[in-house]
């Protein structure tokens, strides 16, 4: 498990040969995505037009299904069984594409995306679904997914997270890695890994708590406990205006016509005027929600500890505290 190579070959194997659907997995993370916060009818319906074959090898850890994917070009990192594209095919309707990529000789490794055919700023949403934490490169998956959005995109994902940093023996465990225990990422390290590659501070849509079932993972797992934590990410313009705004949600996206929940921190009332910060505004200014929002621009221009969200508004596993309490 010492490189890139390693990870992905145990990957294949453990994905391939050992599990022969999600009820083999040792966790209890491909449960998560059904209790942790209502999913809109568009959603359960595609979903369940997927399938049942198709759906039992299904090994995700949430439900990474933003709003508005009407005529959206999307792209779905790890696609696996292609669940999660099935349903995203219905939800783009017939102006939109959907394109699985995932670590076969047919259709790639999503640390290099340029290789397996995909265009710098081809994308409108980037999703994946529990398969970064399989990555050894993070931040390559980061920067590819960063790549190929057009300005304005989102990186929409679902993930295993640690309360810790994972330690090295860990990430040697093939089986602790195949689980996605041992790749987990510390979830401040995110933070850092989003803005390294050009990314708006990360977005906490959801979390749930991850059950160890497996006593003998549970033991070398020690005091590191994890969650599933679904986030959202922006491709802002280069230079965006960094001030306060007064935004009013318009009720005009599909399946929410009276309140747009955004993330856990930001809940839009249809025509109620809410003040939000720089960093806010830009992602509703230069995003596909554009259309949605009366936007407001004030005089006062913030500096960068303005914008940046408080770390207890992006930790996992509070608000699975909140909404999934053990």
């Amino acid at each position: 498990m010492a490189n890139s190579e390693d990870v992905r070959e145990n990957v294949k194997k453990y994905y391939g040969k050992q599990l022969g659907s999600s009820g083999d997995l040792q966790t209890g993370a491909a449960s998560c995505g059904s209790s942790c916060r209502p999913v809109p009818r568009s959603v359960t319906d595609a979903l369940s037009q997927v399938h049942p074959e198709v759906t039992k090898r299904f090994f995700g850890c949430g439900l990474p299904f933003p709003a508005k994917l009407e005529g959206c070009r999307v792209l779905d990192l790890g696609s696996g069984s292609g669940r999660d594209c099935y349903a995203f095919s219905k939800l783009v309707g017939p102006n939109g594409h959907v394109t699985g990529i995932d670590m076969t000789e047919d259709l790639g490794y999503m640390e290099n995306l340029e290789e397996a055919g995909i265009q710098s700023d081809s994308m409108d949403v980037v999703i994946s679904n529990c398969v970064i934490c399989l990555c050894a490169d993070k931040r390559a998956v980061l920067q590819q997914a960063y790549s190929v959005l057009k300005e304005g995109g989102e990186l929409y994902f679902s993930d295993m997270f640690a309360s810790k940093v994972i330690p090295d023996h860990m990430k040697q465990d093939a089986v602790l890695w195949g689980e996605g225990m041992g790749g987990s990422l510390f979830w401040p390290d995110l933070i850092s890994l989003a803005h390294s590659v050009g990314f708006s501070s990360p977005h906490l849509v959801s979390a749930s708590h991850i059950v160890v079932y497996n006593s003998d993972l549970k033991a070398k797992a020690g005091d590191i406990s994890y969650v599933s934590g679904t986030y959202r990410l922006f491709k802002l313009p280069k230079s965006p205006v960094t001030s306060n705004a007064i935004v009013a949600y318009k009720g005009t996206v599909a399946d929410f016509p009276d309140q747009l929940d955004f993330d856990s921190s930001h809940c839009f009332q249809k025509d109620v005027a809410v003040q939000v910060n720089g960093e806010m505004a830009a992602v509703l200014q230069s995003s596909r929600f554009s259309s949605d929002f009366k936007i407001q621009m004030l005089d006062k221009q913030e500096s960068n500890s303005e914008t940046t969200p408080e770390l207890c508004h992006l930790n996992p596993f509070l608000l699975a505290d909140k909404l999934d309490p053990k």
